[in-house]
């Protein structure tokens, strides 16, 4: 009679911009409770913090987001606007000489990431080849970050399609899958009216709103009883959000995890990247939260 094999554990990090710090937090958190996923699939942010996790360098890479202040954000934010705001090498390029580029088929853990071809929406699957370039196809959020090209394909962010990427650990071979959900709280936030002033340069979105509130002053005013409408940035940031939310949740429905982690980031703005001690202790407390399922990762006989 053959030995009773382990269940393999897979591990879906979704997408979420500056949130996706909280990942750091939420694999520390797992780890501490003696959970070491045999899997890991990303989205977006997720396929970066995935990849690092999967390679083994994610103490060197969780030193890294710690020491990012808003200077250095803004110091990897190459400006270009043919296929979007950023074109994106200057990250890639800090991470190809600061972090060695392996083959996906070589990383001590199986990992995958979930990019989306742009000429036809479907769903693409990054299981081979470059590690940096699947990280960096499935992070070109559009408008954002500039598409990458992948043998001849157009390939923009994964979370157009598949936020939350359950699917892919379970055709990978993972018997529980435990997801990450990055935007359970988030639709709204950018509309929620400010209790307190912004302190200087909490968010970098703040410079954007300034552009548009200079731009105001050329448009006629409006009458003192009609409701200012959101900012651009708010109703672009508002429609992302309410776009990733729903398709989340549709996904999740039809490809149910076994174990949602869900960090409570509403905080935190869409490119808040300097903010990472928030997104990691984040994700760390979701985990807590639900520490009495945790033994059910090892033993789903309980």
């Amino acid at each position: 009679m053959s030995a009773k094999r382990e269940p393999r554990v897979g591990l879906a990090l979704g997408s979420g911009a500056a949130r996706g710090w909280a990942h750091v937090g939420v694999i520390r958190a797992l780890e501490q409770a003696g959970i070491r996923p045999d899997i890991v699939c990303g989205t977006s942010i997720g396929a970066l913090v995935g990849a690092a996790y999967a390679a083994g360098k994610l103490d060197r890479f969780e030193q890294w987001v710690l020491s990012l202040g808003l200077g250095d954000v803004l110091a990897y934010m190459d400006i270009g606007l043919n296929g979007g705001l950023l074109r994106g090498e200057r990250l890639i390029e800090f991470f190809r000489r600061n972090f060695t580029d392996q083959r996906i088929e070589d990383l001590p853990i199986r990992f995958a990431a979930v990019a989306t071809a742009l000429e036809t929406g479907a769903e693409v699957w990054l299981q081979e080849g470059s590690t940096l370039d699947a990280v960096r196809a499935s992070m070109a959020l559009p408008g954002l970050l500039a598409p990458a090209m992948s043998d001849g394909a157009v390939l923009v962010d994964g979370g157009l399609v598949n936020p939350v990427p359950v699917s892919l650990a379970r055709a990978m071979g993972a018997d529980i899958v435990v997801a990450v959900d990055l935007n359970s709280d988030i639709v709204g936030r950018h509309l929620r009216p400010r209790v307190q002033p912004e302190a200087p340069a909490s968010d970098l979105t703040v410079w954007l709103r300034k552009v548009q509130d200079n731009l105001g002053a050329y448009l006629p005013a409006a009458s003192s009883d009609e409701r200012k409408l959101p900012s651009m940035l708010d109703v672009l940031a508002s429609s992302i959000n309410i776009m990733q939310v729903r398709i989340t949740r549709s996904r999740m429905a039809g490809e149910p995890p076994d174990l949602v982690v869900a960090p409570r980031l509403s905080h935190l703005g869409l490119l808040d990247f300097h903010r990472a001690n928030d997104a990691i202790e984040a994700g760390k407390r979701a985990v807590e939260r639900i520490a009495h399922l945790l033994p059910f990762l090892t033993d789903p006989g309980l």
